[in-house]
């Protein structure tokens, strides 16, 4: 019997599937500009949330009192709250440091046109400015912490109130070297609490507050005893003429 041949059919090629490109890396500016977006919203959101706590809770401490703290081996502070502190008080620090206080958002603009025109930034800082600067932010006067203090300034000013604002300044300047606040400040010049404090005391601590090393509270130079008085004078003024109405109304 004759063998028969099964013939086999040829097999076909599987096509291969075409693989897609290789993805292209993005542009290292466009990383650049990724990761400098996660930071800056890393950043914003970091300081939402301190402006929002601190507008209840005491700031604990900031960079300049923990660089003194080392530096000194321990430094003097006593938060108090607005019921603690002579209400004079509070009028003589707006009038030496921002008399007009209640009237700006966080900026005031004529004192700074001023500076300008002087050429000098002496008296341009309010104290909202101060306030930021002094919680949130670090001393000297780089480009980089002004525009920090400049952006942070107003979002201080939207969800704090000017007595809020007020109160956490008088619990954190510096008097004296080393002593912050006005109840540590009011018990190293004069022995008594922030609530006791006269008209005289009170504007013998605000005399100091530009430059809290170089000045003394309890021993004034003849410069400070005439800042003194015309910080009397300051208060008593804003007081009448309803410039001090947004923290004690």
């Amino acid at each position: 019997m004759a063998e028969t041949t099964a013939e086999k059919k040829p097999r076909r090629k599987t096509a291969k599937k075409a693989e897609p490109p290789p993805e292209a890396t993005p542009p290292r500016w466009r990383q650049a500009l990724v990761w400098a977006g996660r930071i800056a919203g890393g950043v914003f959101a970091f300081y939402t949330l301190l402006i929002v706590l601190f507008a209840f809770l005491p700031p604990p401490i900031n960079l300049y009192q923990m660089g003194e703290r080392f530096r000194l081996g321990g430094i003097e502070k006593d938060w108090v709250s607005w019921d603690e502190i002579a209400p004079v008080m509070a009028r003589s620090a707006v009038a030496a440091e921002d008399a007009n206080f209640c009237l700006h958002w966080g900026f005031d603009m004529t004192a700074i046109r001023l500076a300008i025109e002087e050429g000098s930034n002496r008296g341009a800082s309010t104290i909202s400015q101060q306030v930021t600067k002094n919680v949130f932010l670090w001393q000297g006067r780089n480009y980089f912490r002004k525009a920090l203090e400049a952006a942070l300034t107003p979002a201080v000013e939207l969800v704090w109130t000017k007595r809020r604002i007020l109160l956490v300044y008088l619990n954190v300047a510096e008097f004296d070297e080393g002593v912050f606040g006005v109840q540590a400040a009011a018990q190293h010049y004069f022995g008594v609490d922030a609530k006791d404090l006269s008209a005289l005391q009170a504007a013998r601590l605000a005399a100091v507050l530009p430059d809290p090393k170089g000045r003394d509270a309890a021993k004034p130079s003849a410069f400070v005893k005439k800042r003194t008085r015309a910080i009397i004078s300051g208060a008593e003024t804003i007081a009448a003429d309803g410039r001090s109405a947004c923290f004690e109304g």
